[in-house]
């Protein structure tokens, strides 16, 4: 397993994050998981890696993610400093393109959703590789909590996103999955392989172009529930996201429609 962290001006969060992350892929991923890769793993190397992709932050996350791996010695973790700020789809895709896992989790920083809900995500892909011939993509969903608490407490600003982008989603076709921007998505490596290399997005949308990528190749993909919370310190701005959200998608749509973007 590879887990990839996108990380910008993340010192706060990152550390809380990782202290559920890693004892649960010590307790989990460390053995049984390298038996089960889709390939042996070389002698000594375990059966996860943690890649976070500082995305050009402007604080000490690079230093902070550092010196956590330093105080963790036996949790395999790797950081990468981008020079530029590429957003968070770009981060995720150098991330993915350079990870060694079987299975590719992406994965947000803020730690809102529960790390333990890998299994079921996990389970999962296992299943779809079994009849997709090694092609999967598993979707950690929080559709089954609009109506909940965690929804209807948290930000204005979040509830008015999400319903505003399940609108648009249903208009342009591509609502399929019910929540497309969980930061929680499991890949199996023959399909991270097939998709990422073809992403153009690199801002909010890219989870949307990932999906229709795997639509338009067949890829089988599974919604799968999660546990979310909101965390304080989130950069979404209402005006400036919104619009930027809505530009990536007509930019999506269109360019796949017309062919302009080959796949």
């Amino acid at each position: 397993l590879s887990v990839i962290i996108p990380a910008y001006n993340e010192v706060l969060r990152l550390p809380h994050m990782l202290d559920e992350a890693v004892p649960y892929l010590q307790a989990h991923h460390a053995h049984e998981a390298a038996s089960e890769a889709l390939h042996d793993p070389p002698p000594g190397q375990t059966g996860y890696e943690i890649l976070i992709v500082d995305d050009g932050s402007r604080d000490a996350t690079s230093r902070t993610a550092l010196a956590y791996a330093a105080a963790h010695p036996s949790a395999p973790i790797r950081v990468v400093t981008l020079a530029q700020n590429r957003g968070k789809g770009g981060a995720v895709k150098h991330g993915v393109l350079h990870a060694r896992g079987a299975r590719i989790l992406f994965v947000d920083a803020d730690g809102a959703t529960r790390f333990e809900d890998l299994s079921r995500l996990w389970k999962e892909c296992a299943r779809l590789e079994t009849v997709a011939q090694g092609y999967a993509a598993v979707v950690g969903s929080r559709a089954h909590l609009v109506g909940t608490d965690a929804v209807v407490k948290r930000s204005l600003i979040r509830n008015i996103l999400m319903y505003g982008l399940h609108t648009i989603l249903r208009t342009l076709g591509v609502g399929h999955i019910q929540d497309t921007q969980c930061g929680f998505k499991l890949f199996s490596r023959a399909c991270a392989q097939l998709v990422f290399p073809a992403q153009h997005v690199t801002h909010w949308m890219f989870d949307v172009e990932l999906l229709i990528l795997c639509s338009m190749l067949r890829i089988p993909v599974s919604e799968v529930p999660v546990g979310w919370h909101e965390v304080s310190g989130s950069k979404i701005n209402l005006v400036w996201d919104s619009i930027g959200m809505l530009k990536d998608l007509v930019v999506v749509r269109a360019n796949y429609a017309i062919g302009r973007w080959p796949v």
